[in-house]
């Protein structure tokens, strides 16, 4: 079946130049193939313009807020202007901050060690690890899964009128499920935080690449996301928001950029004044080239224009779906049905697969790149398929026989720089290895499924 017609692809735009595009790899059955990266909500590919921009500023680098040389200080001023790309992507007030972090992990944990010390956070079960756990010195309180967004304003309501209402109080969502790709509503929860008195912060690592993410607009209070979930290589992020609990709060990291004035005591102490800007949370010298990345793809997702991005992607999520629904062995995993709007993240299983062998078929049989596992959610996934959390890790699973549920997932995601063909791939690819199933050529060996060699010379 051809997932798209001629017609149809006369209104899809191109795919974004990304790197990597033209990579080949082996297959277990000989030969080469270029590779289909369909694993974008770990890391998309960088694109193709962000890597161009990078490699023209290289040979200029210089210390950041550290030097009067002419490079150190075009360096400052790629840095600081960077910051200001972002706070325009972001649609941020004129009194909000933007601190660069190494990603959203690390943004969250970021505003993890600023919340005030009676602050009570509401977090759903659904979340991310990366803002799930950060809250270890609050008070948090966990909501269950929500399974519409109606539902999920209900639940949040209702823990909110219970609370203490004379201290803060803290709202961590995400505004585009990892697991399901489903989006949630964040603007309505932003409402319902803000009429009892709490704040909000929005965990955009997969939002923000696949749709524009409006601060104002959604009236949250901050906004977290990753580089290299948006295009830009590893180890950037950002916390955008509110400055006043950032400013109040002892620097995330004690050290030189985040000091302004530093004297000994007679006492033979040491005083310290913190700037009191976003540098007072960016100690240390900062990443400008991760930075800068970042900055050069919002530059690019805007000037392509996501309505144009969105329009596409949906089109492969169309597709995606209406390909796995062909296939009665495999249910796609979803909290709010069918006709819930979302990105390009779907996550299944298939009846009678271990997930994790499946994964690995794709791999070395089609040179497709999904990802396997329950994707650093665990209690959302294990809601999802309904298992116990004692009986799998992170990335494994036992081996699961014929007619034996998976108790993993497997994840394929996708976005700007995704071609057609490898959407027509991967849907073929989940037809052959069912009408097979074959998940017998496949083992365990140090944590990773590879292929049984011996079994497929049978």
């Amino acid at each position: 079946m051809s997932v798209f017609t001629a017609a149809a692809d006369q209104s899809l735009c191109a795919p974004l130049p990304v790197l990597g595009e033209d990579v080949r790899v082996p297959l277990v059955t000989g030969g080469e193939v270029t590779y289909a990266a369909l694993d974008y909500a770990a890391s998309a590919p960088a694109l193709q313009r962000v890597w161009d921009d990078v490699a023209a500023y290289a040979p200029y680098y210089g210390s950041v807020h550290r030097g009067a040389g002419y490079l150190s200080q075009l360096s400052t001023d790629l840095f600081e202007s960077s910051r200001a790309t972002v706070a325009e992507f972001l649609g941020c007030r004129p009194d909000d901050q933007v601190v660069f972090t190494r990603s959203t992990t690390d943004s969250l944990n970021l505003l993890a060690a600023v919340v005030p010390a009676d602050c009570q956070v509401f977090v759903y079960e659904t979340e991310h690890h990366a803002s799930l756990l950060p809250w270890r010195d609050a008070r948090v309180t966990y909501l269950n899964a929500p399974r519409t967004p109606a539902q999920a304003v209900e639940t949040l309501e209702r823990a909110l009128a219970d609370r203490d209402p004379h201290g803060p109080a803290l709202v961590c969502v995400t505004g585009a499920s990892n697991v399901t790709g489903e989006l949630w509503p964040v603007k309505e929860l932003a409402a319902a935080a803000h009429a009892h008195g709490a704040r909000i912060v929005l965990d955009a690592a997969q939002l923000a690449p696949h749709h524009p993410v409006d601060i104002a607009g959604l009236d949250v209070d901050w906004v977290a996301f990753s580089g290299h979930k948006l295009y830009a290589p590893f180890g950037s992020g950002v916390l955008a928001g509110r400055a006043d609990w950032l400013q109040e709060a002892e620097p995330y990291l004690a050290g030189g950029g985040a000091s302004r004035k530093v004297a000994r005591r007679a006492d033979g102490g040491v005083d310290v004044e913190w700037h009191s800007t976003a540098a007072r949370h960016e100690a240390g010298s900062p990443n400008v080239i991760g930075v800068y990345s970042i900055a050069s793809a919002c530059k690019a997702l805007t000037e392509e224009g996501f309505d144009r991005l969105v329009a596409r992607e949906q089109r492969l999520v169309d597709a995606v779906r209406a390909g796995l629904a062909e296939v009665p062995q495999v249910k796609v995993l979803s909290l709010f049905g069918d006709d819930a709007p979302r990105v390009g993240v779907i996550s299944f299983v298939v009846e009678g697969w271990n997930s994790s062998h499946f994964a690995a078929a794709l791999s070395a049989e089609y040179g497709i790149g999904v990802r396997d596992g329950l994707f650093c959610a665990h209690p959302l996934v294990h809601t999802l398929l309904g298992s116990d959390p004692q009986e799998v890790g992170e990335c494994g699973a036992p081996e699961a026989g014929p007619g034996e549920r998976s108790l993993n997932a497997i994840r394929v995601s996708f976005g700007a720089g995704t071609p057609e063909e490898h959407i027509e791939r991967f849907v073929g690819a989940v037809k052959e290895l069912v009408s097979e199933g074959a998940q017998w050529k496949y083992r365990t060996e140090g944590g990773r499924c590879v292929p049984d060699r011996g079994a497929a010379q049978l």
